[in-house]
């Protein structure tokens, strides 16, 4: 498997970003660019996010994971790239709830 360029967009209020926010050839400004692999798991890209954001390593936090793309999408924490048929080029975008900020989001929250 070659490795790829994935382009992760982050927010730190627990939620996902607006749809329209990726329209029209533009996305939003918190643009993180991370090479990996299309078998690497969520907890792999969880790991990734919390180099680059300390507040995120804080006990407690959660991550809420979206796959950019017009089809619908199953949720699974070992789930990898490839298995959500995420193409090069589709894009993930990451909400990330600090700990006693916001209760998490039933169902689409996951501690790490």
């Amino acid at each position: 498997t070659c490795p790829l360029l994935l382009r992760v967009f982050t927010t730190t209020n627990g939620r996902h970003h607006r749809m329209d926010e990726f329209g029209r050839g533009n996305v939003p400004s918190s643009e993180l660019q991370i090479y990996t692999w299309l078998d690497a798991t969520l907890k792999e890209l969880t790991s990734l996010v919390k180099e680059v954001y300390p507040e995120a390593r804080k006990k407690g936090t959660h991550f809420g994971f979206a796959v950019v793309y017009p089809e619908p999408k199953r949720q699974d924490d070992a789930m990898t790239l490839q298995s959500q048929r995420f193409r090069i080029g589709d894009y993930l975008d990451i909400a990330i709830t600090p700990p006693n900020r916001a209760p998490p989001l039933p169902g689409r929250m996951r501690p790490y």
